[in-house]
């Protein structure tokens, strides 16, 4: 069975997106962030059977977890299998961790998961502190979105 991914920049494979982040989120600073897996839950990413759309990230006692994300169970698992939803930890420099603390506890900002991907035989996850986008501004970007495609076609035609 072929693995669904999608190349990335620099070789890596992407396994799971977060396409809904930056419609819901103003995305301000990223970071990269190992995570604390099992092994079938490896197999499950590699498989690319990962959902990121209502995970999310928080720190707690000096460290990072990601909370919501799905894995799906890995059939070949068998009892063995962890709970698709559990707490997951993620990997990063202790200064990362502490700017990241900070900045949630202080500004009103979330951490929201961007996408999984592999590097280097590792599984990373891309993080990003976010701040809430009201109604208007989704509206706005939507707009923009919009206005971009139609100059694309415009220049498509005439070109």
């Amino acid at each position: 069975m072929a693995t669904r991914t999608k190349k990335g920049n620099a070789g890596d494979s992407v396994l799971a997106t977060n396409r809904a982040a930056s419609h819901e989120f103003h995305l301000l600073e990223r970071f990269e962030a190992g995570l604390v897996l099992t092994g079938a839950e490896v197999k499950s990413c590699r498989a690319g059977k990962v959902n990121l759309k209502e995970a999310y990230a928080k720190v707690k006692d000096g460290e990072v977890f990601l909370h919501g994300a799905h894995f799906s169970p890995y059939l070949q698992a068998g009892r063995d299998a962890p709970d698709p939803l559990r707490v997951r930890k993620l990997l990063l420099h202790v200064r990362e961790i502490r700017r990241l603390a900070r900045d949630t506890e202080q500004g009103g900002m979330t951490l929201v998961p961007l996408k999984l991907y592999l590097k280097e035989g590792r599984i990373k996850l891309e993080i990003a502190l976010g701040k809430g986008k009201k109604a208007g501004d989704k509206r706005e970007a939507l707009k923009e979105k919009e206005s971009v495609r139609e100059m694309a076609r415009a220049r498509a035609l005439r070109g």
